[in-house]
């Protein structure tokens, strides 16, 4: 999984935890569904959310990064060995 879908998992799972705790617990519990709606507006507009900061940095890739398997590594050649000096001249 990427981190903008981490994100969504998150904030769907923050909002619906603090509906239900907002119906079940206290009513105050909405404030947080409010708080959680309010940082989805704020990182439309400056494309910028804390979350993604520290899932960047726990090392989740991003949307647009390539994938780190084995079957995008590149394969290098061997090393060739140096020359061997002929068999028939030496060196005075």
């Amino acid at each position: 999984m990427n981190v903008e879908r981490v994100i969504r998992v998150i904030a769907g799972t923050f909002v619906l935890a603090s509906v239900a705790l907002g119906y079940w617990v206290s009513p105050y519990w909405f404030l947080f569904t409010a708080l959680v709606g309010l940082n989805l507006v704020q990182s439309g507009f400056t494309n910028w959310c804390l979350m993604e900061t520290i899932l960047v940095r726990a090392g989740l890739p991003r949307a647009g990064d390539a994938p780190r398997t084995a079957r995008f590594t590149v394969k290098r050649k061997p090393k060739r060995a140096a020359p061997r000096p002929k068999a028939g001249k030496r060196a005075s």
